[in-house]
């Protein structure tokens, strides 16, 4: 009972250090746990699109797992840290290394036994809850019973023993390998003043500056989607690099400029910063990365979810699509017969009519020709030259349009959407083609605007040259002419539904190869993948806002304890008390908020990548996005300023 005796007494002892540890520790465990058990449900499996939701609820459990054991190691080492010295003196005072074992090992019993428990009562207790709020963001109606999943105990439990664990055996290896010298000054290890890193800062330069530029000069969905990870990939690179080379770089000018290093505040400030800023650094640059993370997964995922009716009208502005993809004329009179039969049983009518026969071809813009067959894009294409190429028959067009074009052999009508053509010819693959207009206007480009890559609509003589094209440069369905119907319905939802039901059941019956779509069912699936990407945005978002507070209260404690001493200094050499308040609070507060205005660079600098993601997901509503990523910021920022205050309370206790 000694051991038990004394494991409690350190806990109560160091409560102020391990408080905030067992508190997180124990709602990792219950998130852990609800996400593990919402997975497992068998009632997801009524939902519409339930493979996309329930494979989002896997992600965010092993985001959960992964984030659980990285970020548990990285603040164990504060505690050890700042028990080094404590057990330096227990080995001083005639403790021997297994004593200390076996006191370690009850602190770890205790700290794994109460957490692993209190977090799964409260997964079980708030697991409901949690479940009812995933229910209500995808719009599901139907109550699903909510289980107590044994095997999702079972893992959690395992999962978090395991990772406590390691975290025995690691402890016991760095209190084992050093002597009891070593651990009565192990607090003070790593003060000295770091040296100037010119190449690191110009690395830092380097690559935070090229993710930048990467971001800023996207300018299509289909680049942003790959050059995005890798300006991530540049900018983390490039702030740890700034962070711990080039703000020693930054202070040291500062400290060269005389009339300004040389302010009792001032002074005060710079020289405190770096005396320990290679420690400090990293922890600023994990603070900045982790306030990006939450800042970024938040505002996408609520954009998407606020701009979801916005997504479902660009994605279909009419309410029903249809595509026969061998348009025969055969298959044609039975798609009409099941439209009319269907529309009329179902007592609505078909409204805005547009039918149309097409070959979608993917190519290369290059000048005036659209290349057909290299399909590999290097990179001079990837932001400007893909385009979708759309043929289209003239007597389609002038029914669409209502007009009455004519065409010669070798003569076209094109349209291209996102840029200005002003060329007199244009050339697919190996045939040249006169160009007789360049349209304004295209009815098809409102009906398909929830399209990647740019489209190139072609007018052509007749159907034979669709059916050249289509054989020789399709990749599905070669030799075939597409069939197209969009068009809206008459009548009250439950006649709509019921209609587009029976439409869809006998076109796969009675047609080859044919898709029906719904604006009410993507309207379905889409507040279930979305609503879960909310979910889950929000979820990890609360995990890596939970780690920013912790490793923000560990630093604050951390150097409370280390600027002790230094205060007692300053003391002594003659400052008052107001002066060296002012000197602390400016240091704590430039310390502090540097890696939220960082922060919001990074995500200033990543919009314009993010919008063009979003639009690949058909939200194309900017300015919605920009009110739901300042909002974000703003909530953030208030998080983060709460935090301030009450971390800067328990700093100044220890200082004073």
């Amino acid at each position: 009972m000694f051991y038990l005796k004394l494991a409690c007494s350190n806990l109560k002892k160091n409560h102020k250090n391990y408080l905030p540890f067992f508190l997180t520790c124990m709602i990792t465990v219950m998130l852990f746990y609800m996400m593990d058990a919402i997975s497992r449900n068998s009632g997801l499996q009524q939902m519409p699109a339930s493979e996309n939701l329930q494979l989002i609820l896997e992600y965010a459990t092993w985001i959960t797992g992964g984030f659980a054991a990285v970020f548990l190691f990285y603040t164990n080492s504060f505690l050890i840290k700042q028990r080094k010295k404590e057990f330096g003196l227990y080995q001083v005072l005639g403790m021997d290394k297994k004593n200390l074992t076996w006191m370690m090992a009850f602190e770890s019993v205790l700290l794994a036994g109460g957490s692993i428990a209190g977090g799964l009562l409260g997964g079980i207790v708030f697991g409901k809850l949690l479940f009812l709020i995933l229910l209500k963001m995808i719009h599901f109606e139907v109550v699903l019973s909510f289980a107590i999943e044994k095997m999702a105990l079972l893992r959690t439990a395992g999962l978090f023993f395991f990772i406590f664990l390691v975290l025995f055996l690691w402890n016991l290896i760095q209190i084992q390998r050093t002597t009891p010298a070593e651990l009565l000054h192990g607090q003070n290890q790593g003060e000295r003043e770091p040296k100037t890193k010119l190449l690191l800062t110009l690395v830092g330069i380097a690559t935070m500056g090229s993710g930048y530029f990467l971001a800023l000069t996207t300018e299509t969905p289909l680049s942003a989607i790959g050059k995005f990870f890798i300006a991530v990939a540049l900018v983390i690179v490039g702030t740890y690099a700034l962070f711990t080379a080039g703000s020693i770089a930054f202070l040291k000018i500062l400290k060269k400029r005389k009339p300004y290093y040389y302010q009792t505040r001032h002074f005060i400030t710079v020289s405190g910063m770096m005396y320990r800023m290679k420690q400090n650094a990293v922890g600023l640059a994990n603070i900045c990365i982790m306030s990006t993370i939450v800042i970024v997964l938040v505002s996408v995922t609520v954009s998407l979810y606020a701009g979801m009716e916005n997504v479902i009208m660009t994605r279909f502005p009419s309410e029903l699509y249809v595509e026969v993809s061998d348009s025969a004329q055969q298959q044609e009179e039975v798609l009409e017969t099941i439209l009319s039969e269907e529309t009329k049983r179902g007592g609505v009518e078909r409204e805005q009519i547009l039918a149309y026969h097409n070959v979608n071809l993917p190519s290369i813009l290059d000048g005036d020709k659209l290349i057909l067959e290299q399909m590999e894009l290097d990179d001079s294409y990837k932001d400007s030259g893909y385009r979708n190429v759309i043929l289209l028959p003239l007597e389609d067009y002038n029914a669409m349009e209502q007009e009455k074009e004519n065409l010669e052999d070798g003569q076209v009508l094109v349209y291209f959407p996102a840029d200005t053509y002003r060329k007199e010819t244009v050339t697919l693959q190996d045939h040249t083609y006169q160009v007789k207009k360049v349209l304004s206007t295209i009815s098809i480009e409102e009906r398909d605007a929830g399209y990647v890559v740019p489209n190139v609509y072609i007018v052509m003589p007749d159907l034979k040259e669709l059916q050249m094209y289509s054989k020789k440069y399709a990749y599905e369905n070669a030799g075939t002419v597409s069939y197209t119907e969009y068009f809206d319905l008459s009548g009250n939802s439950e006649q709509k539904e019921s209609v587009i039901l029976q439409i869809k059941q006998r076109a796969q019956k009675e047609l080859e190869k044919t898709l029906v779509q719904s604006r009410e069912e993507f309207r379905e699936s889409g507040y279930s993948l979305y609503g879960g990407f909310l979910f889950l945005g929000v979820f990890v978002g609360a995990l890596f806002l939970m780690a920013t507070v912790l490793v923000i209260y560990y630093k604050q404690i951390s150097e409370g304890y280390d600027d002790r001493e230094r205060y007692q200094i300053m003391k002594k050499v003659g400052l008052d008390e107001l002066e060296i308040r002012k000197a602390i609070q400016s240091q704590i507060r430039t310390v502090f908020f540097l890696p939220l205005v960082v922060a919001m660079l990074h995500m200033a600098a990543a919009f314009p990548a993010l919008t063009k993601i979003m639009a690949a997901l058909n939200l194309v509503n900017v300015r919605l996005e920009a009110v739901c990523t300042v909002g974000t910021v703003i909530v953030f920022a208030v998080f983060y300023g709460i935090v301030f205050v009450i971390t800067s309370r328990e700093y100044y206790k220890i200082v004073r």
